[in-house]
């Protein structure tokens, strides 16, 4: 799963990295105005174009996508760097209430659940990270969340990277949900929010291993977010290509060996805690582990 990552990059260096076409967003949120596209309105959470070392569920984060400039007049998609809140609603969903829960979409399924199959369709995003954390459990722990059932307390947290420093493009995807307890002028009445896709964690070593601890992604667990390599970018997120058969093509996990991870501090468990300290690489465990 994705429940946490870091991103510290610049919205100007996303922007370079992505080919952005379209203006920035501003840094500071502000609110919507009548007639606004949806995804320019604001919605509660960090505040973007700081860097976050943190990143946690209904905050909001940057994300590229392609989507025709609203009032150009211009039907062709234009690659643009959003601000979306992490935690999917569904535009026909009552209320927003399960979006904290609906953080990640499996890639296995995602073409076919109610929730997810609309915008898997037309509505692709690329969600920019530095990496992201996640905490080493036992197998025995492992095996009961791959079943769905109660796991222990987290253990020791890893951060995954890109061993080459590159972006984690993490596939995403982005809905629109209209409060329709708000009226038209509110600046909440849209809400834009997005969800990771995660995948089958690799098995293979990775490139570089922690001196003690984990030699694959796997074993630090089951699932992973699906990393989009830079080949790959243009035909996710192109609207214009709909067809599920081959969208589910590009859900293909990265080449094996890409990544590397490290363990990090335990404070980056509590949400609150927020800094590059957390990105520090420890020289052995601090929770003990069974490797």
């Amino acid at each position: 799963m994705c429940g946490r990552y870091a991103s510290s990059r610049a919205p100007e260096d996303l922007a370079d990295i992505f080919g952005v076409e379209a203006g920035l967003p501003s840094l500071r949120p502000g609110p919507g105005t009548p007639g606004d596209d949806p995804e320019e309105s604001s919605t509660p959470g960090h505040e973007p174009g700081s860097p976050d070392y943190n990143v946690a569920p209904t905050k909001e984060v940057f994300a590229v996508l392609d989507r025709p400039v609203k009032g150009s007049g211009d039907p062709r998609p234009v690659r643009q760097l959003r601000r979306l809140k992490w935690g999917l609603v569904p535009s026909w969903a009552k209320s927003p209430d399960g979006a904290a829960r609906m953080i990640n979409a499996r890639a296995e399924t995602v073409h076919e659940k109610p929730s997810y199959r609309r915008a898997f369709a037309t509505r692709r995003c690329v969600l920019p990270a530095d990496g992201y954390y996640e905490w080493v459990t036992g197998k025995e722990e492992r095996d009961l969340e791959v079943e769905g059932r109660r796991k222990r307390p987290r253990k020791q947290p890893y951060f995954v990277t890109p061993a080459d420093g590159s972006v984690f493009a993490m596939a995403g995807l982005y809905e629109f949900w209209r409060d329709r307890t708000l009226p038209d002028d509110h600046p909440l009445a849209w809400w834009a929010t997005c969800s990771v896709i995660t995948t089958e964690a690799e098995t293979s070593p990775l490139a570089v291993a922690p001196a003690e601890g984990p030699r694959t992604l796997a074993e630090i667990h089951p699932r992973m977010p699906l990393m989009l390599t830079a080949d790959r970018w243009d035909a996710w997120l192109d609207p214009r290509r709909d067809d599920p058969d081959e969208l589910r093509g590009l859900l293909t996990p990265p080449p094996a060996g890409l990544m590397r991870a490290y363990p990090v501090s335990t404070a980056v468990s509590n949400v609150r805690n927020n800094g590059p300290e957390l990105l520090k690489e420890l020289a052995g465990p601090e929770e003990g582990t069974l490797f």
